[in-house]
């Protein structure tokens, strides 16, 4: 190239230049045609296949712009043709430029997905606004934040100094914080929600002494919405700090309770029951019998435990069941003649003047 252009004197740079821009504006076209061309092939690619990362990669190329292959061409022709120092150096610095547009916006595209992947889905596929509008608001976060790393990136190559308006951010940004902690704490809270996913609207919840259905995952709070009716609000950081129980996750429930039958129950009775609670729980659909044993001596009963297993999460599910137990047990007990017991306390009444032997048989029994 250098040979091409001997002979040429000074009156003739022009030439030289305009020799440069052709190359330019035929490089820029050549790589037009191929990005028009690998673009096509991408998306159709990517409409044929099941996963995102082809449908990305086809968007990067669609959405690359002019400015990408003038960056491309202007960087090799700079560097082939013979210019002036200063015009290459504006040439290469040019370029720099573009580069760094293109790769915000591509960096931009690669933020959009990444967000959707781990802030707009829930674990069922379902999306609600309160985490779209977080969603958003990172996005935004993020973008700023790409396009501020690449502006510092372009004028540190152009020959500006930025370690001032660096230090300045970096002070700034360390006030900001320092006088919004609350509301920054509130709001990684809500990140860490978002991504950890503890818990997402529709969700039973129980936090504290407080319980409910969540309805809103905010920037700041959470609200639940109370079985009485009224409205919860958590602040996220609090909340994210608490232990939760979320019983929409629950894939079974575990119920365990006791009854008390009287002391006048005979040894055989004693000895049957078990056996009438394990026929009774096994004959409910969706429940699994555990165990039932005599557990203890009462105060006025002796006690059994039962424990059983329901299929099931829902609540009305296992209140059914219990109630078809109860009525079973009932009706078991009154046809073998076993009583329940009930709070009884015995009263031993004895007169001074009565010895020991004579007050015997004064005791009675009655209900408290």
């Amino acid at each position: 190239m250098d040979r091409f252009f001997e002979g040429l004197g000074s009156q003739e740079v022009w030439v030289r230049r305009g020799i440069a821009i052709g190359l330019v504006a035929l490089g820029v076209v050549a790589l037009m045609a191929i990005k028009s061309l690998v673009a096509r092939r991408l998306t159709r690619f990517a409409a044929n296949t099941p996963n995102r990362l082809d449908d990305v990669l086809a968007e990067m190329v669609t959405r690359t712009s002019l400015l990408f292959p003038l960056a491309i061409s202007l960087f090799v022709v700079s560097s082939v043709v013979p210019l002036a120092p200063q015009l290459a150096q504006l040439a290469h610095g040019l370029a720099l430029v573009l580069c760094l547009i293109q790769s915000g916006v591509w960096g931009s595209i690669a933020l959009r997905e990444i967000i959707e992947r781990k802030f707009v889905g829930s674990p069922d596929g379902r999306a609600d606004a309160a985490r779209a509008g977080v969603a958003r608001m990172a996005a935004f976060g993020g973008r700023v934040l790409i396009w501020s790393i690449l502006t510092l990136v372009a004028l540190a190559n152009l020959g500006i100094d930025v370690s001032a308006l660096v230090a300045g951010l970096g002070v700034g940004g360390v006030a900001v914080a320092l006088a919004t902690q609350n509301i920054l704490g509130d709001l990684f809270a809500s990140f860490s929600i978002l991504l950890d996913k503890p818990f997402v609207p529709g969700d039973f919840v129980i936090v504290g002494d407080f319980m409910g259905t969540v309805e809103q995952i905010g920037v700041k709070t959470t609200r639940l919405r109370s079985l009485s009716g009224e409205q919860i609000v958590f602040a996220n950081n609090d909340l994210l700090q608490s232990r939760l129980r979320n019983y929409k996750r629950m894939t079974e429930r575990r119920v365990s309770f006791r009854l008390g039958v009287t002391y006048q129950t005979s040894v055989e009775q004693l000895r049957a029951i078990p056996g009438m609670l394990r026929d009774i729980v096994k004959a409910q659909e969706k429940t699994r019998f555990d165990r039932a044993h005599f557990a203890a001596y009462g105060d006025f009963a002796l006690t059994f435990e039962v424990v059983y297993y329901v299929l099931d999460a829902d609540y009305n599910l296992y209140m059914d069941v219990q109630q078809a137990i109860n009525l079973a047990l009932y009706e078991r007990f009154a046809a073998a003649g076993i009583e329940f017991a009930y709070p009884t306390q015995t009263l031993i009444v004895q007169s001074p003047s009565l010895s020991t032997k004579d007050a015997r048989g004064l005791s009675q029994t009655a209900p408290s």
